[in-house]
């Protein structure tokens, strides 16, 4: 409103000049031609206090902004690490430091702001900023959170995970972002839900975050990718009503229309025995649909794992116990380690109180600079590259960087009683915004025939894995073939093999870490290798040992 008043009386002004200059030019001759001045004065009056009144709207914008920002750098400031552990804290830093910055760079670009926004500028090449690929992480990691652990839209906009409230609600903005975010990703299924709460969250703002006609666009496109035409057309005609003539939402109606025409005429064809409108399926292999169906299962025990819905029956956790080992080590007999079995075939066991404050401490504070993105092996290749079913960073280190890490390696061997002379470094691994690591094994398969060849020691034999936090929410480990799951405690290890003791790779130890709820997740992992465990853990006489 006050761009379209600044607009009108800029022109009223131009037309009065461009009529009057050869008249004006001698105005101080005549008293009575100078009364017209009054007017003239009053016209200009009038623009300048539209330019005040649109700069004074500006100001109470941006005013806004800093209110919000500053409210939330206040709240993050008490805990930073409570505030960052909560996924949609992390996602709103992000879209503030991201698309709410680009606005408000946007709004202070005049002869006074420009200098601040260079300013701004200059800090992006200083300060450490978040890029749009960053946004995008953020919001699909929300995704994969709310599909794993089946939270409702509603619920997670008003700050509220699982039941439990962690932030303040997201406003009609936050969650057309996410929308948009989906929607740039191909996700029509999640761009519905959250551009349908950014509709019913705008029709509650005062301050409006985000703008109707948008959001029903998206809306209603996705809609239609999802195969409700009706309804789209539905939205799109709501959005014409907005603005009539916005040009997509033309083309889409149209396009709407004759999809609706066709598929009612397939339906009369049908109706009176003219045409068919089975559309032939292609065929599906037994064995393809077999391993779809496997896949499938896979997933959803992970899932429900995850979400700690299944429980080990009652006949296996009676077998399970609790007890001091020394495994045969002789330093062990005087500090004897607690073990906890969690299955005993394949064997999986927790070690309890083996790592400590201190050295995890250490650990952190050495690893961190080094994070780089957590990478994954390509089995045809061998490379190291990086997946999104892996999200998380790490870093590498060796004994003779600190006698904590020399420690914790030394305990790993007498948790194994392996040798760590083969044994790779110690990883550090931190997981980010909803971080995971979908099913996989940490042994190389037989087709994986590159896999450690640069090692030279031969195939992982078994596995140390260091829990260096307590994680509020989600963040186990799970092995969904046999229905196990860990959940991290700070202090504690889970060791398993691998391998039979044949050589083979034990398939029942397929694992995945699932993705973080709330909290910051961090492991350090030990892999022991065969070479050099000849002695420690003979080979067995048998093929199928």
């Amino acid at each position: 409103m006050a761009a379209t008043m600044r607009a009108s009386v800029s022109v009223l002004l131009l037309v009065l000049l461009a009529s009057n200059w050869e008249v004006e030019a001698e105005l101080f001759t005549a008293l009575a031609d100078m009364e017209e001045l009054l007017e003239t004065e009053a016209v200009l009056m009038r623009t300048l206090e539209g330019y005040i009144e649109a700069q004074e709207e500006k100001m109470q914008r941006l005013r806004r902004h800093y209110a919000e920002y500053a409210k939330e750098h206040e709240d993050a400031s008490r805990d930073i690490q409570g505030y960052l552990s909560n996924p949609i804290n992390a996602y709103l830093l992000v879209k503030r430091l991201t698309t709410d910055w680009k606005a408000v760079e946007a709004q202070m670009v005049d002869d006074v702001g420009s200098g601040f926004v260079e300013n701004i500028t200059q800090y992006r090449n200083v300060l450490k900023f978040p890029s749009d690929e960053d946004l995008n992480g953020a919001a699909v990691a929300l995704m994969r959170l709310q599909d794993t652990y089946k939270l409702d839209t509603s619920s997670v906009a008003r700050g509220e995970l699982n039941g439990v409230q962690y932030s303040t609600e997201m406003s009609a903005g936050d969650c057309f972002e996410l929308g948009r975010q989906s929607y740039n990703n191909g996700d029509f299924y999640h761009t519905v839900l959250w551009m349908q709460e950014a509709l019913e969250r705008l029709e509650e703002e005062y301050n409006k975050t985000a703008v109707r006609s948008d959001i029903l666009e998206y809306l209603a496109f996705s809609t239609y990718m999802q195969g409700n035409v009706q309804r789209a057309l539905s939205l799109t005609n709501e959005l014409l009503e907005i603005v009539p003539g916005h040009q997509r939402a033309l083309g889409n109606k149209a396009y709407y229309l004759r999809d609706i025409e066709n598929s009612e005429s397939l339906k009369r064809k049908g109706d009176d025995g003219q045409g068919s409108i089975h559309a032939e399926q292609p065929a599906i292999s037994e064995e393809k649909l077999e391993v779809q169906e496997d896949e499938l299962s896979e997933r959803d025990l992970y899932e429900m794992l995850c979400r700690g819905e299944v429980d080990l029956p009652a006949s296996v956790a009676a077998k399970l116990h609790c007890r001091y080992v020394d495994n045969g080590i002789p330093f062990l007999r005087l500090a004897r380690l607690k073990m906890e079995e969690a299955y005993l075939k394949p064997l999986i066991v927790i070690y309890h109180d083996v790592i400590y404050d201190s050295e995890i401490a250490t650990i952190k504070q050495t690893a961190q600079p080094r994070f780089r993105r957590a990478t994954v092996q390509n089995y045809k290749t061998g490379e190291l590259e990086t997946a999104t079913y892996r999200i998380s960073k790490s870093a590498w280190l060796k004994d003779e960087e600190h006698p904590h890490v020399a420690a914790v390696n030394q305990r790993a061997q007498d948790m194994a009683a392996l040798t760590i002379s083969t044994a790779e470094e110690l990883q550090v691994v931190n997981y980010g915004i909803g971080g995971h690591y979908e099913p996989h094994f940490d042994f190389a398969r037989r087709e994986e025939t590159n896999a450690f060849k640069s090692l030279g020691t031969g195939n992982r034999i078994a596995t140390v894995l260091y829990y260096m936090s307590d994680v509020p929410q989600g963040g186990g480990t799970v092995f969904p073939s046999i229905k196990v799951a860990l959940w991290p405690k700070k202090g504690t290890a889970a060791f398993w093999y691998n391998l039979h003791k044949n050589g083979e790779g034990d398939y029942l130890t397929r694992h995945a870490a699932c993705p973080v709820l709330t909290g910051s997740k961090w492991v350090s992992n030990k892999w022991f290798h065969e070479q050099g465990q000849e002695f420690l853990r003979p080979c067995g006489l048998s093929p199928e040992e």
